[in-house]
């Protein structure tokens, strides 16, 4: 990988915002903390060059216990006294009651919760049903064209509804998703490099954003998380469990941490423009900020030492499990 590749600012696909490779997720982050705590870990971040923020509302759906996460970094940002154009922020549109509570209301509920006027990127969460492509495209658009957004992405999405809708895009003229938030991790891997993603990873149509990297703490070395974390596809969660000591030891081969090896992983796979991770104390972020250096100096040879250990091979890789 060349120098230029290796740079810390990236765009977040075709079209989309200019950001850090590293982003701060806020699922159960920032109601972990003192609210001192946020604010100086959200200075830290920016100080050392961590701009984007995945800040959603949990209003619906299975995360709603979260309702206050964005209230809560909306006051942290503002009591840093972080000027708006210093960082960007990636939001979410649900789509758990959608067309019920459609997206405009869903807009006007997060950014007045952050206390913002327009979301640098929106990604539109994931389904249980399958979705009605067309319309979500055009509603998005409506919202950008109303200078809300400025790009979008999917989450999880089966690869089949991402390509219809960036194919409809293109036939109406409208902006396309550009990039795909997706669980990707060093065990975890068969949608993110699976042949329908991957072809529009090598077309440059989208951009990977990784999310769920530590598969919720487990391959940082917290084996048994007591918080909630997110789903399992293929119920392979026991054979992460026990791939984690491999995990660690790959990494002390290079002098490293579990977490600065999970991520420097990601960061190494060529699609990646991005890569979201949760902290809840200075130590963590300073920790897997270092997964800089691991990346640029020994990326291929980590992730060659890794290779082994993708568990997930078994599973449709067009995003169907």
């Amino acid at each position: 990988m060349d120098e230029r590749s290796r740079s810390t600012i990236r765009q977040l696909g075709p079209g989309g915002v200019r950001t850090s490779v590293f982003g701060l997720g806020s699922w159960n982050t920032w109601d972990r903390m003192d609210f001192a705590d946020a604010v100086e870990l959200i200075t830290t971040a920016i100080e050392r060059g961590v701009t984007l923020f995945d800040v959603a509302h949990y209003n619906m759906g299975p995360h709603a216990e979260q309702a206050r996460t964005d209230i809560i970094f909306g006051e942290a940002v503002r009591a840093a006294g972080i000027e708006r154009d210093r960082y960007q922020l990636c939001g979410k549109l649900w789509l758990w009651e959608y067309p019920h509570t459609g997206f405009e209301e869903q807009l006007t509920t997060s950014l007045d919760r952050v206390g913002v006027a327009r979301l640098d990127t929106a990604v539109v969460g994931d389904y249980l049903e399958k979705p009605d492509v067309r319309q979500i495209v055009l509603d998005v658009n409506e919202q950008i064209r109303a200078g809300r957004i400025g790009s979008w992405g999917v989450n999880n999405w089966i690869a089949a509804d991402l390509t219809s809708a960036v194919d409809f895009a293109a036939r109406e003229g409208l902006v396309p998703p550009c990039f795909a938030q997706l669980k990707y991790s060093i065990v975890r891997r068969s949608m993110a490099e699976g042949g329908p993603y991957g072809e529009h990873f090598r077309a440059g149509t989208l951009a990977l954003q990784a999310s769920d990297v530590f598969e919720g703490g487990i391959l940082a070395g917290r084996k048994h998380p007591q918080r909630k974390i997110g789903a399992d596809p293929g119920n392979i969660r026991e054979q992460i469990r026990a791939a984690a000591d491999d995990v660690a030891a790959a990494a002390a081969e290079f002098g490293a941490t579990a977490a600065q090896a999970a991520i420097a992983f990601c960061l190494e796979h060529p699609a990646v423009a991005n890569v979201l991770f949760g902290v809840s104390c200075a130590e963590q972020l300073a920790d897997n900020l270092a997964a800089l250096r691991l990346w640029q100096e020994h990326g291929a040879q980590l992730r060659a030492a890794l290779e082994h250990l993708w568990l997930d091979r078994e599973l449709s890789p067009d995003g169907t499990w």
